[in-house]
Order: C-alpha cells, then structure tokens, then sequence
C-alpha cells in the first residue's frame, strides 16, 4: 500500500434509535464471538466530488476534518476490489463519532440512482443528533438541501418507545441519505441531553433496510457479535412522511456494541416493492457505504473473509506498517448487500 496511506480510524455510527428506543433487554451475541468485533469505527460512503461533500459536512452540520489524504496502490486494490483505483480520503469528526468520505479519482463510478427510494435495499443513512429541531430545519432550509422527508415529524405519544421523537431526512449533495434526529428528556442516550450550546452533537445510529430481520441477524448478531437491543413495529402517517414512502409499516431492530453508536435494522412490512441492491454496484460507485468494524483479534479478519459472506475486497489486507494504524482489514457484504469493513490493530 502507498505510504499515503489511508485511515482506518474510523468512528462510525450506531445506537438503536438511542438507548431506549427499542426498549427491549439487550440479548447478546455469542460469548466466545469468533469474529470478534467490538465497535463501529466509523461508517463511510463513495462521493463525486470531495471538497463539495467536505465543505457541506463541515460548513452545514459542524463536523470538523480529522484527515485527509490520497491513496492508491496493489493493497489498496485488493481491498476495495477495484482495479487500477486512485482515491482521496476525508476522515470527519462529529462528537465522538467519525465519517469517512471517498472520491475515486480513477476510476470514478456511476452516481446514487436519482429515483432512489426509503425503502430500496441499497438505502442507508447517518442519523444526526440535533439539540433543537426547529433550529436544525431552518439551517438546512437556509442552506437549501435536498428533502427526503415531507418535513420534520413527531412519531406519535403512542409508541411508547419512539413516541416524541422528532425527526426529518434530507440528502447530502450525492444524493446520500442523511437525518436529523431530536430526542425529548428520557429517550436516547443521556449525553443527547447535555447539549450546550451546539446544535449538531453526534451520530446516534447508522440505519440499513433489510428484507429479512432474522438473516440479517445471522449475520450481525450470531457471526459479528452485535447485541440485539431491541425491536419495534412503526407505522402511521408520521412514519410515512418520514421515510416518504405511502402506506409504511415498518420492524425496526436496533442493535448495538457495548460501547460506540448503533445500527439500525429497516425491514419494510409494506409497501414490499423495495429495489434490490444493484449486483454490480463497487465500491466507486455513489451509492455505496461502508460500515467499519474494529476486531482486537488479529485472527477475526481472515475468519470473516472464510465465512461465506460475499467479498467486496479481493482478500484480507495484511500490513505491519503501523501508520495506516491497523494490521488487517477486510471488506464484505451482507445478506442484502451492505458492505462491512472489519479490521484489526
């Protein structure tokens, strides 16, 4: 790999729609979890055009830049599957999570279909804390984003446990889906709670639309060792309008490490017209994302490379040099075609 090197200090994204919004007791992967995974270091996704995107993270929603730096050469070719790849890499900064943008200098890739829908297995999202919604709407208003929501919903008192949440989807200039989520006293984790003065905090939760909840358990649960937190069924106009999508009803698992942000299972009980992920999509492509897992097992790697799971990469990465601030790093899809990062230190 080129001694430009590229982060692997990733800091990604996920928590259960916050602490307590599944509100179920958490049930654990297996004890002695063969892959090892501890955290989500960061979640990544493709884009066009890297000082746009930089410029809108950091402008828009306060992230601050951590790293930038540009890559190519035979490992990183064989971690990203991709042929004669030249990249630059931003890693960003929100809180105590962490992003990772990726433009293909060569070659570059095909961009996010524009009929992109909540429901189509590709999509993902970063889900934002905000402090004060009808600030955050009005800032992006300002900045003029793309809506993926109607606007800013309330879900109802009803579902005791996403009751009084408030939130709203909008795009990143790729065409990326991004939200702004507010939680009320007593739902969420307890740091959302001490804001400050700052109106964008962190990331809560990563979220990926699955067709089956207990395949894709299979995989994060029982091979990757993620705790299921919790499930809820959402439905209803509010949640309509949220995801934009008529007539949506919704199982919602959230899952979680013991430390870090959550992940976020979408499985659509209607409407079951969601488009598959495109089988020839890589990872120059704008649609795809990259969730990045840390593994404190130098042997997890190379066992989730055997395990099955469909390779993006072209085989595990290996590498002593210790400014790339990781061993080995392997990337693989999931049963929906998500792409997973998992590497060792």
């Amino acid at each position: 790999m080129s001694r430009t090197g590229w982060s692997v200090r990733w800091a990604l994204v996920v928590a259960l729609i916050g602490a307590g919004a599944a509100g179920a007791v958490a049930q654990r992967g297996p004890a002695n979890q063969p892959i090892g995974a501890e955290e989500i270091v960061s979640i990544g996704f493709t884009v066009s055009d890297l000082d746009r995107s930089v410029g809108f993270f950091t402008g828009v929603l306060g992230f601050t830049i951590v790293r930038e730096i540009e890559v190519t050469g035979d490992d990183y070719e064989r971690l990203t599957g991709v042929f004669g790849s030249r990249a630059r890499v931003a890693e960003l900064a929100l809180g105590e999570e962490r992003i990772e943008l990726t433009q293909y200098l060569a070659p570059e890739g095909r961009p996010v279909p524009v009929d992109s829908k909540s429901n189509d297995r590709w999509f993902q999202h970063l889900a934002i804390v905000v402090s004060d919604m009808d600030r955050a709407y009005a800032m992006l208003r300002a900045n003029h984003v793309r809506h993926a929501s109607t606007g800013p919903q309330r879900l109802p008192g009803s579902n005791p446990n996403a009751g009084d949440i408030r939130a709203f989807y909008f795009k990143a200039p790729d065409g990326h889906a991004l939200e702004v989520i507010w939680f009320p006293p007593g739902k969420g984790d307890p740091r959302w709670q001490r804001a400050g003065n700052k109106l964008f905090l962190g990331i809560d939760h990563t979220a990926i639309v699955v067709g089956d909840t207990e395949r894709s358990l299979r995989f994060y649960r029982d091979l990757l060792g993620f705790s299921l937190a919790g499930q809820s069924r959402n439905y209803g106009i509010e949640q309509a309008r949220l995801n934009n999508v008529e007539g949506a009803s919704l199982l919602i698992s959230g899952l979680r490490f013991t430390r870090g942000p959550g992940l976020e299972f979408l499985e659509y009980l209607t409407p079951a017209d969601g488009r598959p992920y495109p089988a020839d999509a890589r990872a120059n492509d704008n649609l795809f994302w990259q969730t990045t897992l840390l593994t404190t097992r130098p042997e997890g790697v190379a066992l989730l490379a055997t395990s099955g799971a469909r390779l993006v990469s072209r085989g595990p990465v290996q590498s002593n040099d210790t400014s790339y601030r990781f061993r080995g790093a392997v990337v693989v899809r999931d049963p929906d075609g998500h792409a997973v990062r998992l590497v060792s230190r």
